[in-house]
């Protein structure tokens, strides 16, 4: 399944897809408001204003799988502006894991990471980096944004120019 057809909806409520940003290098993250690696939101908007005009974005998906999120796409938003200042893109609270899990985190977790482990998504806050052509790269959730590996990944990834 190509990852740009799946349909999703975004925190505001209004249908989307990957295909919105195509051509951008997206780093896809569950996140959660009340979980201890939260203060990742805080890199993850430094990666989105660094690279966001050079054609990246991260995308966010709050997750209440792991129970550290909180409960109202309302009550998400202000928590991630207020606090952190977020202005990537949010989307609906979504299952990353387990039957109900959302068609977009089925396709990514066939993805393996540095290790070569595919499957379930482990905590809040894990990473993949998906570039323009749909190469798909996983970073566990205690690999911080800003890590060397992802930073790398995305400069080689961006449109030259």
């Amino acid at each position: 399944m190509n990852l740009d057809d799946i349909p999703l909806t975004t925190i505001d409520g209004e249908p989307t897809s990957l295909a919105a940003y195509a051509d951008q290098v997206k780093l896809i993250v569950n996140v959660a408001s009340r979980c201890g690696l939260a203060p990742q939101y805080t890199k993850l908007e430094e990666l989105q204003r660094t690279y966001g005009e050079r054609g990246f974005t991260v995308l966010g998906f709050p997750s209440n799988q792991f129970l550290q999120e909180l409960s109202s796409a309302e009550a998400i938003k202000e928590f991630c502006s207020l606090t952190y200042g977020v202005t990537f893109p949010m989307f609906e609270k979504v299952k990353v894991n387990g039957r109900s899990q959302h068609p977009l985190y089925a396709e990514l977790t066939k993805t393996p990471d540095a290790h070569g482990k595919a499957g379930k998504v482990t905590w809040n806050f894990e990473k993949f980096l998906v570039t323009p052509e749909g190469t798909v790269h996983r970073f566990r959730p205690k690999t911080e944004p800003d890590a060397p590996e992802i930073v790398q990944l995305i400069e080689a990834s961006l449109p030259v120019g």
